[in-house]
C-alpha cells in the first residue's frame, strides 16, 4: 500500500501541473518522448511482422486484399483523421466558433457520397489504385497519365501540409529543431513503407486511430468534467471570454460575406473525398465490396464521433486557455490577445487544452499520438504515390503491361525513397509558407480531375476516353490555376496587391466544368474506339455490381 501511495505522490504533480514548451529547440517534454520511443518501438516491431508477409505487388499495395471490414474501416479513419483534422479543425473552432464546426462537416459529408457511389464498385473493378477502375473500359495510357499526374500533385500537396506541421509540432513539444523533425518523420515513414506496405501502413494507421480516439475522448471528457458535464456551461463561458462574443454562435463572415465561396468549399469537401487517390486505395485491401461497404460505415462512425470531440475541444479551448496566461505571449503588463498571442498559433489550441487539463501526461501522450497520426498519414501518402509512379506509369504506361512483379517491387521501392526525400526537402523548404490553402488545393483537385472520372467512367455508357482524359485535365488545371490566382496564394503568397480570381476556392466552376467537358468531348466522339468503349459498359456494369471476374485476398 505504501508503494501505491508513494506512485500516487509521484504521478498526480504531473497530472495537475502544465509543463513547458520549447518554441525554439530548447528543452523538450520529457513524457512525450518517451511514449513517441514506446510507439516506434512497437511500430517497428509491427513493420518486421509485415515484411515477412510482404512477398508481392498485392502484398505491397494492398495488404493482399486480407483486412476486415472493421479494420480497414479504423485504419481509414486513421487517415483521415490526420494531424489537420485534429489540430486544424480544433483551432479552427478555437478562432472562429461555428464556422469551424462547419468545416467540419464539410470533411464528414464526402463519407455518404463514397459509400454509395464509389466504395463497393471501387473494390469490384479494380485491384490496386483507382486508375484500375477508369482503366477498366477506356485507354490504358492517357487514363492512367490522367490519374497519375492527379495523384501525385494532390499527394504532394498533402505531404508539405503534414511534413510542415509536423516540424512546427514537435519543435513546440518535444525541443527538437524543425529539420531535425522534419528529416525523422520522412525517415520512419520511409522504413514504413519500404519494409511493411500496406500492411504495416495499416496497422500503424489502426493503432494511431484507437489512440487518437482514446485521447480525443479523455480530453473532451476531461473539460466537460471542468463545466461539471454542462455543455451549456461550457458555450456560455466561451462566448463570455472570446472576443466575437456571441458572434461565435454564428457562420462568421466567411460565409456571410462570400457565399459563393462557402458554396464552392463545400463542394470540394463534399466530392474531394472521393477522389483522394489514398483514401480511394484503402478499398483494395478488404477481401469483396461487402467488406468494402462495412469500412465505409465503419469509417463514417469513428470520424463522425472524433468531429464531435474537436467540437468540444475548440470551444473548451476557448473557456479554458485564458485561465493559463502561461500559454500566451505576454506584453509587460502581463496582457494578452488569446487569438494573436497563443504560443505556437492557434491550430496548437487543443495541445495547450490537453496540457491544461491533463497536465504533463495527458500532453505527453497527445504529443506522441499527433506524431503518430503525421508519420500514419505521410505513409500512406507515400504509398499511394508509389503505386501511381510504379503501377500506373511504369507497368502500364512504359512497359506496356509487360513488367513483371519483382520489376514493379522495385520501382515501387525506389519511388518511396524518392519521395521521402523530395517530402523532407518541401517541408524544410515550405517551413515559413501558409500550407493550409495546400489542403483546399489538394481536394479541389481531387473533386475536380479525379471524382468527376471515375464516377462518369462507371455510371455512364457514354464516356469515352477523348472525354474522360480532356475533361478531367481541365478540372486539374483550372482548379490548380483558380487557387493560384486568387488571395491565397496571388496575394499572401507572392506579395501581389489584388487577386486576379474573387474568392480562392474553385470548386463551384472547376467541378461542373470537368463534368460539362467529359460530356461533351464524349458524345462528340464518333471513333471506332469510342464505339467499343461504350459497348464495353455492360460488362463494366456486371462486374461493379456482382463482383464476378475481381480480384480476390490472397491468402498468407
Amino acid at each position: 500500500m505504501n508503494k501505491i501511495n508513494k506512485w500516487l505522490t509521484a504521478l498526480l504533480p504531473l497530472l495537475a501541473a502544465p509543463a513547458a514548451f520549447a518554441e525554439t529547440g530548447e528543452g523538450a517534454n520529457t513524457e512525450a518522448i518517451i511514449m513517441f520511443l514506446l510507439f516506434i518501438a512497437g511500430t517497428m516491431a509491427i513493420t518486421w511482422w509485415a515484411a515477412r508477409k510482404t512477398q508481392t505487388t498485392s502484398d505491397f499495395y494492398t495488404a493482399g486484399g486480407g483486412i476486415t471490414g472493421f479494420q480497414n474501416g479504423l485504419a481509414i479513419a486513421g487517415d483521415y483523421i490526420s494531424a489537420a483534422s485534429f489540430l486544424g479543425i480544433a483551432g479552427m473552432v478555437y478562432v472562429s466558433g461555428y464556422y469551424g464546426v462547419i468545416y467540419a462537416i464539410g470533411f464528414l459529408f464526402g463519407w455518404p457520397v463514397v459509400m454509395f457511389l464509389v466504395a463497393e464498385r471501387l473494390r469490384n473493378l479494380g485491384r490496386y489504385n483507382f486508375a484500375d477502375v477508369t482503366a477498366f473500359r477506356l485507354e490504358q495510357t492517357p487514363v492512367r497519365i490522367l490519374a497519375a499526374s492527379a495523384s501525385l500533385l494532390i499527394i504532394a500537396l498533402y505531404l508539405i501540409a503534414q511534413m510542415v506541421g509536423a516540424g512546427k509540432l514537435i519543435v513546440l513539444l518535444f525541443g527538437i529543431e524543425y529539420k531535425f523533425a522534419v528529416v525523422i518523420i520522412g525517415a520512419l515513414m520511409m522504413i514504413y513503407v519500404f519494409f511493411g506496405g500496406m500492411t504495416a501502413t495499416t496497422w500503424v494507421q489502426i493503432i494511431k486511430a484507437v489512440l487518437m480516439l482514446t485521447g480525443g475522448t479523455l480530453l473532451s471528457g476531461l473539460v466537460l468534467y471542468a463545466f461539471n458535464f454542462s455543455p451549456d456551461a461550457m458555450l456560455a463561458e466561451a462566448v463570455t471570454v472570446h472576443p466575437y462574443a456571441e458572434e461565435l454562435m454564428s457562420p462568421g463572415d466567411a460565409v456571410t460575406s462570400s457565399p459563393l465561396n462557402a458554396l464552392s468549399l463545400g463542394i470540394a469537401l463534399a466530392f474531394g473525398t472521393a477522389g483522394l487517390p489514398h483514401i480511394l486505395m484503402r478499398f483494395f485491401t478488404v477481401s469483396s465490396a461487402k467488406e468494402a461497404h462495412k469500412s465505409v460505415i465503419w469509417a463514417s462512425s469513428f470520424i463522425g464521433y472524433f468531429y464531435v470531440l474537436t467540437f468540444i475541444i475548440g470551444f473548451g479551448a476557448i473557456a479554458l486557455l485564458v485561465r493559463h496566461p502561461e500559454f500566451f505571449h505576454q506584453g509587460i503588463d502581463g496582457s494578452f490577445n488569446m487569438l494573436t498571442d497563443l504560443i505556437g498559433g492557434t491550430n496548437m489550441a487543443a495541445v495547450h487544452l490537453s496540457n491544461a487539463v491533463g497536465g504533463s501526461l495527458l500532453l505527453g501522450f497527445l504529443a506522441a499520438v499527433t506524431f503518430a497520426t503525421i508519420v500514419a498519414v505521410v505513409a500512406g501518402l507515400a504509398l499511394a504515390g508509389a503505386a501511381s509512379i510504379s503501377h500506373d506509369l511504369y507497368a502500364s504506361v512504359i512497359a506496356k503491361g509487360r513488367a513483371t512483379e519483382k520489376q514493379q517491387m522495385r520501382i515501387s521501392k525506389i519511388s518511396i525513397l524518392v519521395l521521402g526525400v523530395l517530402s523532407i526537402l518541401l517541408g524544410i523548404i515550405f517551413e515559413h509558407q501558409n500550407v493550409a490553402f495546400m489542403v483546399g488545393l489538394a481536394f479541389a483537385i481531387a473533386a475536380s480531375a479525379n471524382f468527376p472520372v471515375l464516377v462518369l467512367s462507371i455510371s455512364w455508357r457514354g464516356c469515352t476516353t477523348r472525354g474522360a482524359v480532356i475533361g478531367g485535365f481541365i478540372g486539374l488545371l483550372v482548379a490548380t490555376v483558380w487557387v493560384v490566382l486568387s488571395k491565397t496564394v496571388w496575394v499572401d503568397v507572392l506579395g501581389n496587391a489584388e487577386p486576379i480570381i474573387p474568392f480562392p476556392n474553385p470548386g463551384i466552376v472547376s467541378i461542373p466544368l470537368a463534368f460539362i467537358a467529359i460530356w461533351f468531348f464524349s458524345i462528340t466522339d464518333k471513333t471506332a474506339r469510342a464505339e467499343r468503349e461504350r459497348n464495353a459498359f455492360d460488362a463494366l456494369t456486371v462486374r461493379s455490381q456482382t463482383g464476378i471476374g475481381r480480384t480476390g485476398a490472397v491468402a498468407h
